[in-house]
Order: C-alpha cells, then structure tokens, then sequence
C-alpha cells in the first residue's frame, strides 16, 4: 500500500512538472506600462502589430498590454503621442524574451518550454514605461500678406528702389 501511494504521488509531481510553465508561473502574460510625456496632458493611442487601435488616453497612465499575440509571437505596440502647440511623436513598445521562460529547462519542462508559455505568451516581457519628449512648442507663425500694387500706386521714394528683372 505504501509503494503505490509513493508512485501515485511521484507521478501527481510529475505530472504538475510537465504540465506548467515556468514564466506562466513566476512571470506574467499582461503588463503595466506607465505611458508618460513631457509635456504632461499629451493625447497618446496604442496600436498592436497590425495596426488595431487597443488603447486611447491622455499621459500620464498605466495601461496593460498583453505581451503575447499567438503561438511564439510576442505582441509590438506603436504609441503616438498629440498635443496642441507639439510635434507629434511616436514611441515603440517591443517584446522580449523572459528570463523566467529559461526556467523551463529547470522546473517547467518540455511542455511548459513548448506549449503552455508560448501560448499564454508568458515566455515575453513588455518594458515597464513609455515615454515621449515632444520638444520645444511650435512657434505659430503670423500669417504673411501679399500686395500687388501696380507702378502708378507705389510712392516716387520707393519706385527708385525698385529693380528692373526684365
């Protein structure tokens, strides 16, 4: 009775093992990104890899963006930041691999390094910030008036100034 219940036991271990990930364990598939400018109050939209708008909002904010989009995919986010007075500008979020996902070849195993983790894209890690400087503001610059005048309107002072071009 006590051989099998040892068995039993080793093979619930073993089996727990083989069916984890390490990274979907330890680390996380979603992540908080603090999305910051400078100046503050910027308007900012997150889009994914192929271009699908997941996030509107104004900085500063902390968004959470999985880190995954497929079986061994990590998921890129572009983030363009908008003010008035401000160049636009945009920034980059990339994946990459997490260290946790190594931990497979220690605790999680084959199926934890070829399925569970590259499914619930555990095995990526987002950066924890994005920021933009959006620069100096933009000088508004007056509008410039033309005149056309004709010869017998501009004043005899400033007709001598002027320069025959034909």
């Amino acid at each position: 009775m006590k051989v099998i219940r040892t068995l039993l036991n080793v093979t619930a271990l073993t089996t727990l093992i083989l069916t984890s990930g390490c990274a979907s364990i330890v680390g996380d598939s979603k992540y908080p990104v603090n999305v910051t400018s400078t100046p503050s109050g910027a308007s900012f939209t997150i889009k994914n890899k192929d271009g699908v708008v997941v996030h509107n909002g104004s900085t500063p904010n902390t968004v959470t963006l999985p880190s995954g989009r497929g079986y061994f995919k990590g998921e890129d986010y572009t983030i363009t930041f908008k003010k008035d007075g401000y160049a636009d500008s945009t920034a980059k979020l990339e994946t990459s691999m997490s260290g946790w996902y190594w931990g497979n070849l220690l605790l999680g195993g084959v199926i934890g390094m070829l399925v569970v983790d590259p499914m619930t894209g555990a095995m990526y890690k987002l950066p924890t910030e994005a920021t933009s400087n959006m620069g100096s503001p933009l000088t508004a610059q007056a509008p410039k008036n033309l005149t056309l005048l004709e010869i017998d309107q501009v004043s005899p002072s400033d007709r001598s100034k002027l320069i025959r071009i034909n």
